[in-house]
């Protein structure tokens, strides 16, 4: 029969075995049996208690578990408690019929195969079943070769949709772990993008011999009024790379015209106002470089259409160039220089402002405005302690090395003094070592 489960071993199958180990040669292991697999969980429901018994009967002498329901709610139930790959069901029932129950199991055991039997051979029924997600449609009472046949059609049916499904929930597994690689490269190449900029405008600022302060300071006033402005995301993250490289291009002025103490002449002027067109050359050839490059090349432009190099105004200005002119001038304003001294908040701003409609995009300046003077003053002073505290780190951890060294180097003195002259066990160079460093770093204890 069909899905009838194996037979038992017979007994006495391992008397070869015996034999064999007595007649002096070595024992073998038996063979291991294969374990039968479990058979499939049937459930069959029906109102009349002779169908479903005889059914139960058939299927079971076929080698089938089979479990009973005499309604639809009980039905759901029972499929509920244990696995169950398959439902054959009665189409009428009262109460609860088996168009209900095929939707139920549909929508809450969804992995369940469903067998519709009905006494009424309308084709529209058959069709309606079938919509509705039942593999197949039989009539009562079905013959057992066709219920065997259906039966294991939806059983092979479920286990190749079940395969299927493993598969895909495997591939997206490995799609989501693919994506999270992928993630983690693509911010390791964003960090590394970003430390060569760094790199590049710190061996600016060293030609100039300058510090990367004011690079950075412009980059955070920028980003605070962009954000004040609505700006997020990666238009934020371009006009940061913008202001960062305003200045690339003075790689290529002549380091008399770029070096020079004094005033320019008006020749040095026009060597010095290429700058802009040079930054642009060099850096817009790189796919992620290429809107900061528009504004590098147009970070010298004037609202008014007065600004280098190709007198822009208003609109024709990237928003970014507009937004870096008013940090710019505010940090120019506020930091020292060898030759003056940097003014007030308050003072450059006031100047901003006035420079409205002029100098700078009037919404830019109300942003600006909108931060504050308080707000931009905390701006500075975050970005003077970020730059503070490794700073100090280093400093402590230079101190700790040396004050090792000098332990090291008394101990080594004290192996050749006298034992009297050593001093108490309790002054031990290891203890004084960890005073030291404990004194070194901050630590108590």
């Amino acid at each position: 029969m069909i899905g009838r489960p194996p037979a038992c071993p017979r007994e006495g199958g391992n008397f070869s075995y015996s034999f064999a180990f007595e007649s002096g040669k070595p024992l073998e292991s038996p063979p291991v049996e294969a374990i039968p697999p479990a058979p499939p969980r049937i459930l069959i429901v029906d109102d009349d208690d002779s169908v479903r018994d005889v059914i139960s009967v058939l299927l079971r002498e076929e080698g089938y578990n089979c479990v009973v329901a005499s309604g639809a709610e009980m039905a759901l139930d029972v499929a509920g408690e244990e696995d169950t790959p398959l439902v054959i069901s009665d189409m009428k029932m009262p109460g609860r019929d088996g168009l209900w129950l095929l939707e139920n199991l549909r929508e809450r055991l969804p992995d369940t195969s469903v067998i519709m039997l009905t006494g009424y051979g309308d084709t529209e029924s058959a069709v309606d079943c079938l919509r509705r997600g039942a593999v197949d449609y039989l009539l009562k009472p079905p013959k057992l070769t066709d219920l065997i046949r259906a039966i294991e059609r939806a059983l092979a049916k479920r286990r190749i949709e079940m395969a299927r499904k493993r598969y895909q929930k495997k591939l997206e597994r490995k799609v989501r772990d693919r994506t999270a690689e992928l993630r983690t490269a693509l911010r390791d190449i964003a960090n590394t993008y970003q430390n060569t900029l760094l790199a590049l405008v710190a061996a600016l600022d060293a030609r100039e011999h300058e510090t990367s302060d004011h690079s950075l300071r412009v980059v955070s006033y920028t980003s605070a009024i962009a954000h004040r402005m609505g700006i997020h995301g990666k238009e934020l993250d371009e006009i940061g790379r913008g202001a960062l490289l305003h200045d690339i291009g003075k790689i290529g002025v002549p380091d008399a015209v770029l070096l020079k103490p004094g005033k320019l002449t008006p020749d040095e002027w026009l060597e010095m106002r290429k700058h802009p067109e040079i930054g642009f050359q060099m850096i817009q050839n790189i796919p992620f470089l290429s809107t900061p490059a528009q504004i590098v090349l147009s970070h010298q432009e004037r609202y008014d259409g007065a600004g280098y190099p190709r007198n822009l105004q208003r609109q024709e200005i990237h928003v970014g160039a507009r937004i870096f002119a008013v940090a710019d001038t505010l940090d120019a304003m506020t930091s020292d220089r060898p030759y003056r001294k940097g003014t007030s908040f308050a003072n450059a701003i006031q100047e901003i402002k006035r420079c409205a409609n002029t100098q700078f995009d009037p919404d830019v300046v109300r942003a600006f405005l909108d931060i504050g003077e308080e707000g931009l003053i905390r701006i500075k002073e975050e970005m003077a302690q970020r730059k503070l505290q490794p700073l100090q780190v280093e400093a402590e951890a230079l101190e700790a090395e040396a004050e090792l060294a000098r332990l090291t180097d008394a101990e080594d003195d004290s192996e050749t003094t006298a034992p009297g002259n050593r001093p108490p066990a309790s002054t031990s160079a290891e203890e004084q070592l960890q005073v030291a460093v404990r004194s070194a770093t901050g630590t108590k204890g």
